[in-house]
């Protein structure tokens, strides 16, 4: 990461996260250092969640083997030095704010800590700040895959942040099920799903991120605390929005071969083969996630 003081350069404002969102999407695609994946995506609705499934383009797809068939580089942090062309701001000292190179969703953000830290550390009140900095600019779906077998690609810890996926304007598909959003404070679960998780509402957004980055922080420690997570922690996925947040425990990276990031609980799976695809579709979106988590307790609502 760059060495240059934070305080020497002006701090992203929520007004112009969205502005400079487009800017630096332009910019980076016509430099060629955004590279987009290309994806077939279609609904698939199960149990009343309209979930999108994408299906990696056969271009994307070789160029996978053949990264694979490669002898294997020494361990690179693209965040240690991000390319300019991705930097869309800082939205605080502590974090940069970068586009995601390979995105299969437009307008990708990644937030970024300016100091190296582990993907599966905590999270603090300065990534908080930040991301409710960014969610005041762009209401749309947080999420953090903490360590790789919740699907993490990099160390280097970072937030995302994306547009929402809707349909019917929806941040998440599986918003379908906190319609309203659940009240802040109490943790409660989500029946249909299945799997152990937690989620709680974040009350009434104020667009102050010092305000809005201690709640979505109090809620944080408010699921864990009802999942009974503590040091060292298990892999785990984070969701959130400006009215809710949903931790969910994992218990592997994967199955079918279908790797499963915290996008996969939003209600967005990507899938690679034609063959995946029909293993989702014999066994249900849902049934692929309980898979790759934690059996709900018996007799929890």
């Amino acid at each position: 990461m760059s060495t240059t003081p934070a305080s020497h350069r002006p701090l992203l404002r929520p007004e112009d996260l969205w502005p400079r969102i487009v800017s630096t999407t332009r910019n980076a695609l016509a430099s060629g250092a955004l590279q987009p994946i290309a994806t077939d995506c279609r609904t698939l609705e199960h149990q009343g969640i309209p979930f999108q499934v994408r299906l990696l383009g056969r271009a994307h797809l070789k160029d996978e083997r053949t990264k694979r068939e490669r002898p294997r580089a020494a361990p690179f942090n693209p965040f240690e030095n991000p390319e300019p062309d991705m930097v869309v701001g800082e939205p605080s000292p502590t974090h940069v704010c970068l586009l995601n190179k390979f995105n299969v969703v437009e307008h990708h953000l990644l937030l970024v800590t300016r100091v190296f830290e582990e993907q599966e550390s905590l999270l603090t009140a300065a990534d908080f700040e930040a991301l409710a900095l960014c969610m005041s600019g762009l209401d749309g779906l947080a999420f953090y895959n903490s360590g790789e077998m919740a699907g993490a690609s990099q160390r280097h810890k970072h937030l995302q942040l994306i547009p929402p996926l809707g349909p019917e304007g929806l941040r998440a598909p599986v918003e379908k099920l906190l319609s309203p959003p659940p009240a802040r404070g109490p943790t409660t679960t989500l029946p249909t799903l299945g799997f152990l998780h937690a989620v709680t509402g974040l009350g009434a957004w104020e667009n102050s991120p010092q305000k809005d980055g201690a709640r979505m922080l109090e809620a944080y420690q408010s699921l864990m605390a009802a999942l009974g997570m503590g040091e060292p922690l298990p892999p785990y996925n984070l969701l959130a929005t400006r009215d809710w947040m949903l931790l969910v425990p994992r218990a592997c990276a994967e199955t079918h071969g279908i790797n499963v990031n915290a996008m996969g609980f939003a209600g967005s799976l990507l899938v690679k083969t034609p063959e995946q695809l029909q293993k989702l579709q014999e066994l249900g979106p849902l049934e692929i996630l309980r898979q790759v988590t934690r059996p709900a307790p018996p007799g929890a609502p």
